[in-house]
């Protein structure tokens, strides 16, 4: 049942059958079914979208200790000829979620012979992760209100690091980011006559030369990226009357986002009304940032001390985001980086693939946490 080569199957065959953010629904039946044989004491399904919680009771009060992982993939075309390729065109386990999900399958293989001897043990399958909406959907789900956690952890691994050890730290870990759309509105006019017309060019050439200076008024570590940008259609007899420009905004903290978007909409407000536009916002893909507590971090570092596994201390968190981060602002906990090897394809390339290597150090990790917060009785 604990056999290491029964994980990498799994791992495997759920990287065949890859489903994008959103739409998981046969990936998370495909781990409800593998639960099931491990007997946990409920399954609960249909959480937040495909969402999915195994919960592992204790036979005395305790803490409730959340173990989470992913299901989505991601709309890249894999590449390499591996026997357990994808087979989903244009979509691929490109981020290593398959290896999350063995991993906390494989915790759940312990429970099965070991439940916690006080509190409960959940562990979390999570839609939506790419997306950053799959953790706001599970835990404002009214379903999840009774399994909300007191302690949390997650983990992902980290290509360019060391195989198989752990990067963590206290406070940001991951930052906040959001995608932020500005559309401008003016008016069309006939080329020959531009001045007929209300053109956006000089509001978007200003916004894409100050957006990305709005960092230096910063403190603390943010950044805004400009991704894309479109003005007008192709049409050499036509002055343009609108414009769309796209933005990552993303800072270490909350606070700082919230202070990063009221800038940056206040500067295309500021640049939309002196040329006479009007001016509206969307928001995409909005992350907050991931925050781990002494307590989670101690408890992280504590683990990969009992059991050998070298821990190294951040000296700041990661750029790139993850919406774990939810479950931190409400329960004690902290994610941490397992390094997926120094020479290792990149996060999101075509050619990326977890290793399995990786599977019995984030278990072991993993259950190891539980034993010091919930304690594992002896192997039934």
């Amino acid at each position: 049942m604990n056999d290491l080569s029964d994980l990498t199957r799994i791992r495997q065959d759920l990287h065949r059958y890859p489903e994008l953010s959103g739409a998981e629904y046969k990936t998370a039946e495909r781990v409800r079914h593998l639960l099931e044989s491990l007997q946990p004491d409920e399954i609960v399904t249909g959480v937040g979208g495909a969402g999915l919680l195994a919960v592992f009771e204790g036979s005395e009060n305790g803490p409730t200790t959340l173990i989470r992982c992913e299901l989505d993939a991601l709309p890249i075309r894999e590449s390499g000829d591996r026997i357990y390729r994808s087979t989903v065109d244009g979509c691929a386990h490109a981020c290593g979620h398959d290896g999350h999900m063995a991993i906390v399958i494989g915790v759940a293989q312990i429970l099965g012979h070991q439940r916690p001897n006080k509190g409960r043990v959940i562990l979390l399958f999570q839609p939506a992760e790419e997306d950053g909406q799959g953790a706001r959907r599970m835990f404002n789900d009214p379903t999840f209100a009774p399994y909300k956690p007191d302690y949390a952890f997650a983990l992902h691994n980290v290509p360019g690091l060391p195989l198989g050890e752990v990067f963590t730290r206290p406070g940001p870990f991951n930052c906040a980011s959001r995608g932020m759309i500005i559309r401008l509105t003016g008016k069309t006019s006939h080329a020959a006559h531009p001045e007929d017309g209300v053109s956006p060019a000089p509001a978007l050439a200003e916004l894409m030369a100050r957006l990305p200076d709005l960092p230096k008024a910063f403190d603390e570590s943010t950044w805004v990226t400009l991704v894309h940008a479109r003005m007008g259609e192709k049409a050499f007899g036509t002055a343009p009357g609108e414009a769309e420009l796209m933005a990552t905004l993303r800072s270490e903290t909350n606070e700082a986002m919230t202070s990063l978007s009221d800038r940056a909409c206040a500067l295309a407000r500021e640049a939309a009304e002196q040329a006479g536009l009007e001016v509206a916002f969307d928001w995409e893909d909005d992350f907050l940032a991931s925050v781990n507590t002494e307590t989670g971090y101690r408890a992280v570092t504590d683990a990969c001390r009992d059991i050998g596994v070298p821990c190294h201390r951040m000296p700041e968190g990661f750029r790139w985001s993850e919406d774990f981060g939810v479950f931190t602002l409400y329960a004690e906990g902290a994610m941490l980086g397992l390094g997926a090897g120094n020479i290792h394809p990149q996060l999101h390339n075509p050619d990326y693939d977890f290793p399995d290597e990786l599977i019995p150090t984030g278990r072991e990790i993993f259950v190891t946490i539980i034993r010091k917060i919930n304690g594992l009785a002896p192997d039934s």
